[in-house]
C-alpha cells in the first residue's frame, strides 16, 4: 500500500531582532497538502496565466507586492492587485489547510533565547492540537527555505520530537506554489491583526481600500482553510 504523505510548507513573518512596537508579532504559517491529491494542472494553469499577464517567473511575495517594493516597484496598483488576486484565488481553490502559530515579542524577555523558547512552545502546542490530523499520515515532509536559522532549528527540533517519520527539505520559493501560498497566508494573518487594531499602513489602505473590505472580501474567505 502506498504511503500517505503530507507536505508541510512553512513561511514566517517577523524576526528574532529587538522588540518593535510597530511590528511586535512573529508569525509562522504552515500549509498542509495531501500529496495524493494532484494539483499539477492547477499549477500549470497558474503559471500560464501569470505569463499571459506579462509577469516573469518568480516567487510571488505578497508583502512587497502590497507595498510596491522590490521587483514590483514600477508596477501600478491595478497591476499589483491583479497578480495578488491570481495567487489569492489559486490559494482558495487549493485542497489545503493551514495553521498560523504566533507570538507577541512583548510577552517575552527581549532576547533571542526567550523568543526561541516561546515560539517553540507555541508551535509545539499547535501541532499537538492537530496531532490526530498529522498522525494520520505515514510520512510528513517539511518544506522551508531556511530563511531564518532560528526558526529552522525550532522546526527540526519540534517536528522530530513529535513524529518519527518526518523529512526536511530546503526549497527555492519560486519552484513551489504552495510555499508562495504560505507566504500569502502569513501576510494575510499579519494584515488582519493590523486591521483589527485599525493600524493598516497607507500602502495597505491603498491596496485593500479599507480594513472592512479586507476582512469581509478577502480574509474571511481564506480563513475557512484554517485548521
Amino acid at each position: 500500500m502506498p504511503k500517505k504523505t503530507l507536505s508541510i510548507f512553512i513561511d514566517e513573518s517577523g524576526d528574532f531582532g529587538p522588540y518593535d512596537s510597530h511590528s511586535p508579532n512573529y508569525y509562522v504559517t504552515m500549509v498542509f497538502h495531501d500529496q495524493s491529491i494532484d494539483i499539477s494542472q492547477e499549477i500549470e494553469n497558474l503559471d500560464n496565466y501569470i505569463a499571459q499577464k506579462g509577469f516573469p517567473f518568480h516567487a510571488i511575495h505578497a508583502g512587497p507586492l502590497i507595498r510596491r517594493e522590490q521587483i514590483y516597484a514600477d508596477d501600478e496598483r491595478e497591476r499589483r492587485q491583479e497578480l495578488f488576486t491570481i495567487l489569492y484565488q489559486f490559494a482558495r481553490r487549493m485542497p489545503i489547510r493551514y495553521i498560523c502559530p504566533r507570538i507577541n515579542k512583548a510577552d517575552c524577555e527581549d532576547t533571542e533565547l526567550a523568543y526561541t523558547a516561546r515560539l517553540s512552545k507555541v508551535i509545539s502546542d499547535e501541532l499537538k492540537r492537530i496531532y490526530d490530523y498529522l498522525n494520520a499520515y505515514d510520512l510528513r515532509i517539511v518544506y522551508y527555505d531556511y530563511g531564518q536559522a532560528g526558526l529552522t532549528k525550532i522546526i527540526t527540533s519540534v517536528f522530530s520530537s513529535l513524529f518519527s517519520n518526518v523529512e526536511f527539505r530546503r526549497v527555492q520559493p519560486a519552484d513551489y506554489k504552495l510555499f508562495q501560498v504560505a507566504d500569502l497566508i502569513c501576510t494575510m494573518e499579519l494584515t488582519n491583526a493590523k486591521a483589527e487594531s485599525n493600524a493598516l499602513s497607507k500602502s495597505e489602505l491603498e491596496f485593500f481600500h479599507s480594513a472592512h473590505d479586507f476582512k469581509k472580501n478577502l480574509y474571511k474567505q481564506l480563513k475557512k482553510k484554517m485548521l
